[in-house]
């Protein structure tokens, strides 16, 4: 008889499935209703955690952290639950970002591709209930590419539909938005401007100081010595504009605004408007007459480089003039160091530079930044400050810099004047520094975020 024997079976170990935190974000663009029991916020988390809860079997657990932004809109991501969510994704406590819908993370095509780039970097995935999509798989990839197009068309479509009818309105006289303007105060239940009586006043006084003086330097001096400032202002929700100390820009652009004479202008046509007139028309004319018969012969003899007022050599810490040399039938532009200019070039290293390639660097800075926001931190501290965040700065540079090459010199001239409060630059290291103005990106941000967030008939 045959003996059988058996082999013993080899031990086995369970094996340990790894535990995926899963963090449920959620946002609501208005505080209503956010006093109830059960919110709308409270229904994304909760389809969120069902949808967690279904993925068990892959080791997904749900954090219990709450995200939940409620009345902030997803036009940019400066928002305190998301600012402490994307905190704990690079503090490396997540791995997986759950939420209801895609446009509840952010409603902006250029920050949530800066947020996907983010989350690629810390290895986190996006998964989004409703629409079937997770950045962990690559048909989850690829309908989130398909979603992001079709979402900057959306997009557009409301940018254009917006835009018509603020024409629309624009046609009818009416007040549209934007950054309200010195002499007139935007009407409590908002849609048209009202007059300010004091402020009205004090831009009757510029207009007559100028038919006076015929110089805006020695109006701007006059205004200065009298403490006067640009508009200052409060927004709907509460936040407070101080007005700047005036320059021969803004003076400029009073003088030029025909909403003082109760008209508004758009794309270049005069419409009459619904605010009442501040200016006569017999005034407004003359001084235009003057500003168009001085500016032509100021224009002839020396044109205004575009960072005019701007520039400051950092070799001797004095400001950069405007100049011009012709050769034959060929003009040449420069900016010169008033130093080296007065006391020769052994004073400053800071020689003359061709103007045409010193604005081409700005704006190939400026650019630059534009692409790459993880510049900011170093590049314009200066302007990361309460007045504005590195999000608005991002979507002002977004805005204005495509359409660069569509602008004419002065027009060129203002945005650099609205976008820089200093431009450095230092001839004997070619180094070029850029301070960018909170106060003037502000206004351009909210005159931009005011358009888009008019409501659409």
């Amino acid at each position: 008889m045959s003996r059988r024997t058996t082999k013993p079976a080899a031990a086995t170990t369970p094996t340990t499935r790894r535990v995926i935190r899963c963090a449920s974000y959620s946002r609501k663009s208005t505080d209503e209703g956010l006093d109830r029991d059960f919110t709308s916020l409270d229904a994304q988390r909760e389809a969120c955690e069902a949808y967690i809860a279904s993925q068990q079997h892959e080791g997904w657990i749900a954090l219990p952290t709450r995200y939940d932004d409620g009345g902030f809109s997803g036009a940019t991501l400066d928002r305190p639950a998301m600012q402490r969510l994307l905190a704990d994704i690079e503090a490396g406590r997540i791995d997986v970002l759950v939420c209801y819908r895609l446009d509840r993370v952010s409603r902006s095509l250029l920050d949530f591709l800066h947020l996907m780039e983010f989350l690629d970097h810390h290895q986190v995935a996006l998964v989004s209930v409703t629409q079937a999509i997770r950045t962990d798989t690559s048909m989850g990839r690829l309908m989130l590419s398909v979603l992001a197009a079709f979402g900057a068309y959306e997009r557009e479509l409301i940018a254009e539909r917006t835009r018509d009818k603020m024409s629309a309105a624009r046609r009818k006289g009416k007040w549209t938005g934007g950054t309200p303007v010195l002499g007139y105060d935007v009407h409590p239940d908002g849609g048209k401007l009202v007059v300010n009586a004091a402020e009205a006043e004090q831009v009757r006084t510029l207009f007559q100081l100028y038919l006076t003086h015929l110089s805006l330097r020695r109006v701007v001096e006059d205004a200065q010595a009298r403490g006067w400032t640009t508009k200052s202002w409060t927004t709907r929700d509460g936040r407070w504009h101080a007005g700047a100390p005036l320059n021969k820009s803004h003076l400029h652009h009073l003088l030029t605004n025909v909403l003082y004479i109760g008209q508004v202008k758009h794309h270049g046509t005069v419409y009459p408007g619904e605010q009442p007139a501040i200016i006569d028309a017999e005034t407004f004319t003359e001084v235009q007459r003057l500003l168009t018969s001085r500016g032509r012969a100021y224009t002839h003899t020396r044109p205004a480089g575009l960072l005019k007022g701007l520039l400051t050599c950092s070799a001797c810490g004095t400001a950069m003039i405007h100049t011009q040399a012709k050769k034959g039938e060929t003009r040449y532009r420069y900016y010169t160091c008033t130093t080296a200019q007065k006391r020769g070039v052994t004073y400053c290293p800071t020689r003359s530079v061709s103007a045409e390639a010193l604005e081409g660097a700005v704006l190939t800075h400026l650019r630059q930044l534009a692409d790459d926001p993880s510049l900011f931190p170093t590049a314009i501290m200066a302007a990361a400050s309460p007045t504005i965040t590195v999000q608005e700065i991002s979507a002002v540079l977004t805005v204005l810099l495509p359409i660069w090459d569509t602008l004419v010199p002065g027009e060129r001239r203002r945005v650099f004047q609205q976008l820089l409060e200093a431009v450095d630059y230092h001839g004997g290291t070619g180094t070029l520094g850029l301070t960018l103005s909170p106060q003037g990106l502000r206004r351009v941000y909210d005159e931009i975020t005011a358009a888009e967030e008019t409501p659409q008939s």
